[in-house]
């Protein structure tokens, strides 16, 4: 489930994004195979301004690893089964201090995301 919930956009739409925009189903494309697209367009929900962002896949291993690349920023997303009904997901990106604090606003909707499924 949480492999899904990081590449579906049905899931995708509940928390993609910093804090303060909104990520519509409309806006998400994911094509999920090596090569393949990633794609949203973020809204801030104070302005409307938009911003796009564009990846595209280099991994893709069904349920244990994703990796894409973003403008020269590598985000590996790894699903680790801790064989007691649990998974940690262990997220590193590399080049990015800049967008690094509206990534971990995403991750943190992410995990509130997926505990409200559960």
């Amino acid at each position: 489930m949480l492999f899904d919930c990081m590449t579906q956009p049905e899931h995708l739409t509940h928390f993609w994004g910093p804090d303060g925009t909104t990520t519509p189903l409309e806006n998400i494309v994911v094509d999920l195979r090596p090569g393949g697209v990633f794609e949203t367009t973020m809204v801030n929900d104070a302005d409307g301004s938009a911003y796009t962002m564009r990846a595209v896949y280099e991994v893709v291993h069904r349920p244990e690893r994703l990796v894409w690349l973003d403008r020269g920023i590598r985000t590996t997303v790894t699903f680790v089964d801790l064989r007691d009904g649990r998974t940690e997901v262990v997220t590193h990106q590399t080049e990015a201090p800049q967008a690094s604090a509206g990534f971990l606003s995403s991750l943190d909707r992410y995990a509130g995301y997926v505990a409200g499924l559960t």
